[in-house]
Order: C-alpha cells, then structure tokens, then sequence
C-alpha cells in the first residue's frame, strides 16, 4: 500500500488579555485583584500512518492510516480569594460511545506558602521527567516508554499533590499521596486515573516524588532550546503503589487468577526514575531511565511481562534535537527501549523528525517517524509509524 499525505490545518481563537499569572497558556477573561478567571486549550489534529512487518508470515502486513483529534481540550482556572485558585479540564478528543468527556486537570491549589503550590485532586504524579513534559512541549508527536503511562509510569491520580523549588530554584521537587488505578493487562503495566474509571480497573494507593538539580538554571518541563543558554539538570523520582484490595475483578476468593492469565489484577508496583538534561546553543537533549517490579494478586501468574507473578520491566530513552533555524525549524531524533524478563528480544523504536515552530510551541507543526522492532519483545516483530500533527494552544 503506497503511503498517504494528507496536509493538517487547525485554527482555534479566544478572548485577548494577557494574564498575570505565571503560566504563559491560557487567556484571563476577568480580574480585579484576588478574583479571576482564566481559560485556555489545546488542539493537536493528528495524522497517524502505521506499516507492520510481523514476525508471523501468515500476519496481516496491511497498512493503515487515520485522522484524528489526538487531544482535544479546554480548562478553566479560577480564584477568588488570596492565595487559593482551582482548576478543571476535560478532554473531548478521545469521545466514543457514551465517553463524551475525559476528566484531566481537576484540583484545588493552595500557594500561601512560598515556594510551594499544595494541590488536592487530580494532578499529574511526580515521577519521570518525560511523562511531567506536557504533550504541548515534546520533541517528538508521542512520547516514548519512559513517559507512557501504558507502561508503569502513574497517570493523573486523585489525592494531595505538592510542587516546589528553593529560592534559587536550584533544586526543585514534587511528591504526591494518591489514590492510583491499574487496568489489568498482561502485556502492559498500565495506570488510569481513578476519575475516568472502568469497572475492572485494580484500586490502590500510591506515593513518591522526584527531585532535580539544576546548577546553572532551572530547566522547566519542556523539550527544545529556545534561549541558547547553557543549563543542565539531573533528577531521580521513586514511587510505590499497593492494591486495597476493593476491586479485584479477576481473582477469586481463594486468590486465584479467573482471566487465564491475560487481564491478571495486579497487587503491587515499585519503581525508580533517573534523568538528565541539557541545554544550550540550539542543543536539547534528555535521557531517562526507568525501573519497575510488580506483583500480580495470583503468584502463579505466567503471561505477558509477569512470570511466575512477577515482573520486572526496565525502559530507556534519548531524545535530542537541534535548531536549525533559531525557534523556527528543528530537527529532532530518538531512541527508547523497552524490556521485560520475559520478552525473547528487547523492544526499540529509533525516531527522527522535523518541527516547524510557527509561533513557538504556542502553533507548530511536527512530523516524527518511527520504526519499532521486536513489538511486545517478539522477535522480528517490527513497525514503522508516521505522525504528522498540528498543534494550536491558547
């Protein structure tokens, strides 16, 4: 099947002002003092084009393509009070059947203290530098394993989230307390936030944070150098999760699993992350590395990444990117891993791509191409993928 191009274009426009707050996204539509209100979106209109080479001769080997929104979303952000704000955003891009709308963002903040912002609700987890990088701001269309909450990375989660930095910002940090799900799945390790629930996902509690230092200058989350200067940082998160034990779908009384192995519930979840970056003269570059064991409710458990009940899973990636023209053109290129003790070969997928930044990451233009071998650690197993997407924020 020869290849399809299909040209992108999105428009988007609301209200004018420029707020006073520290986010740069987002238009203020009212203040006087304490009170405002604030709102803002993103819509990123994506072509998806994938080319499977399977390992299985007898496989499909047909091509296929979409167009899609791949995230279509608005917030509102509010206060009225000193120090005290909240926040809510939905997602409208991933409607189907009856989920019309996804919950995101959805907190209560708290900033009386210096330095520090306490949100109680739904928030990003801190852990991995790559998965905190919001998807406005990434080098490549999609992230890779080191920030996929598909593969033992938390999603958003509902509890008590803190955001700090010293008065340098030399050293900044995060940590949280939540309630974290798990949508059983033997091939994945795959956390949902506990707001856009199923009805199968395993409940639990989570807790951790990360750190991260940064002697020449904070660098924020986000991929790319736009002001030239040289900084570089180093970070280390850690989290673990544990199952209460009050939706356990696929297990029976005696705790033994009913799915055959292929939807296991999952019992427990420690990990680690490590990252470093740089900055400077046009050069972005960030690398991470993750770690993972789990436990699965049924200690006999031999599917997927867990054998025996177990899993342990590890993922690595590199990402970097070069301004060719000074915040206008980029190019960009990336390697992860992927591997479980299970897995015959290790999974890679190798990256390039271009960025067109027409107004910073505010409207641009990115085309990435992938090429996946060893898909699910099944040797031979290879996929080239292709994204082309069109991003407008406000």
């Amino acid at each position: 099947m020869s290849r399809n191009t299909l040209p992108l274009a999105v428009a988007a426009a609301i209200a004018a002002s420029a707020c006073a707050l520290p986010a740069a996204a987002g238009v203020t539509v009212y203040q006087d003092g304490d009170k405002f209100v604030k709102v803002g979106g993103r819509i990123q209109l994506q072509y998806y084009y994938n080319d499977p080479d399977p390992a299985d001769p007898l496989a499909s080997d047909d091509s296929t393509d979409d167009l899609f929104f791949r995230r279509f979303r608005v917030y509102v952000e509010g206060g009225l009070y000193k120090d005290w704000s909240g926040k809510f955003q939905w997602e409208m891009g991933k409607a189907k059947d009856g989920d019309e709308l996804q919950v995101k963002d959805a907190f209560i903040q708290y900033t009386g203290v210096p330095n520090l912002k306490i949100r109680l609700g739904n928030n990003d987890f801190a852990f991995s530098r790559e998965y905190l990088t919001s998807s406005k701001k990434t080098q490549l269309v999609e992230r890779s394993f080191t920030g996929d909450h598909n593969y033992g990375v938390p999603d958003k989660n509902l509890g008590l989230h803190v955001i700090g930095h010293t008065a340098g910002k030399k050293i900044t940090y995060g940590a949280g307390v939540a309630s974290a799900s798990i949508d059983p799945d033997s091939d994945k390790l795959d956390f949902d936030s506990p707001v856009n629930r199923n009805d199968d996902f395993n409940e639990g509690w989570i807790a951790g944070g990360r750190v991260e230092f940064h002697p020449l200058g904070v660098i924020k989350y986000e991929q790319g150098d736009f002001d030239r200067k040289v900084k570089f940082a180093v970070g280390a998160g850690a989290y673990s999760w544990s199952n209460d034990d009050d939706n356990n779908t696929y297990t029976d009384p005696a705790g033994a699993d009913l799915s055959g192995g292929v939807t296991p519930d999952v019992d427990e979840v420690t990990a680690f992350d490590a990252s470093a970056s740089f900055r400077g003269a046009g050069v972005s570059v960030d690398a991470q590395y993750n770690s993972y064991e789990a436990e699965t409710v049924d200690s006999t458990v031999t599917s997927g990444i867990f054998e025996n009940g177990e899993a342990d899973l590890e993922s690595y990636s590199v990402e970097g990117g070069y301004m060719l023209v000074p915040a206008k053109f980029e190019l960009v290129a990336g390697y992860q891993v992927l591997d479980a003790d299970t897995y015959a070969e290790e999974w890679t997928r190798t990256s390039f791509g271009l960025n067109w930044f027409i107004k910073k990451n505010d409207i641009k233009l990115q085309l990435t191409h992938r090429m996946g071998e060893n898909v699910d650690g099944v040797k031979d197993e290879d996929l080239d993928e292709t994204f082309l997407q069109m991003q407008y924020v406000f």
